[in-house]
């Protein structure tokens, strides 16, 4: 069974910077693409990053390209979003989620598709 923890969040005047952290135990973690989602009050959860298991590539949602880095040690078993020039509009409760890979370039994007969630975190940016 896997277990995926979150950790990071917090609050941050507009501009600023976090980085969140997603502990990952259970299973062998180089076997997940790893994905963050995020999810405003009154929103759906919505796709923000993933990376593929091996690390090798990564995919953003528009609004967060050169904003955000999605990352991951396989080594630890942590996958992370380094977030940073925040804006008010990031502020959400973010959840990471691991996906059973369907082969190395395995790059979910839609919430159906992966297997185990965190709790999430909060994260609020302030105008």
């Amino acid at each position: 069974q896997v277990q995926l923890v979150e950790s990071g969040g917090g609050m941050v005047q507009a501009g600023g910077s976090l980085r969140l952290s997603c502990a990952v135990s259970g299973r062998t973690f180089s076997n997940y693409a790893m994905g963050w989602f995020r999810q405003a009050p009154g929103e759906e959860r919505e796709f923000v990053a993933v990376v593929t298991s091996s690390g090798r590539n990564a995919y953003y949602r528009d609004s967060v390209k050169g904003r955000f880095t999605i990352s991951r040690d396989n080594a630890k078993n942590t996958a992370f979003l380094q977030m940073n020039s925040l804006k008010p509009e990031d502020t959400a409760v973010y959840y990471c989620a691991a996906a059973r890979t369907g082969g190395i370039d395995f790059s979910p994007r839609a919430r159906y598709e992966y297997d185990v969630w965190g709790q999430g975190t909060q994260v609020t940016v302030s105008s």
